[in-house]
């Protein structure tokens, strides 16, 4: 993943809790512990990565509804169907 700089401005309580998890885990700074803080918790407001084997099995499927069906619109029960989900 590739970095990015950020000039942010944070409150004395956030300064507080980046400097306690930058001692807890042994970081040289705060913004490693902000990376730290993300990957703890980050997952709870967005998924990291979607594995390349689910990208592949979409597209796959993708694929197969389009040579089967051309572009025509799918219902929801096929769309049901086709994704595994039970009404």
């Amino acid at each position: 993943m590739e970095d990015v700089t950020l000039n942010i401005h944070v409150n004395e309580y956030t300064n507080r809790v980046l400097g306690v998890i930058k001692e807890m885990f042994g970081l040289k700074n705060k913004s490693e512990a902000l990376n730290k803080f993300v990957e703890l918790y980050g997952d709870e407001f967005i998924s990291q990565d979607v594995k390349e084997e689910v990208v592949m099995e979409i597209v796959e499927s993708a694929k197969t509804h389009i040579r089967k069906h051309g572009m025509r619109k799918m219902s929801i029960s096929e769309l049901k169907a086709l994704s595994g989900v039970k009404s």
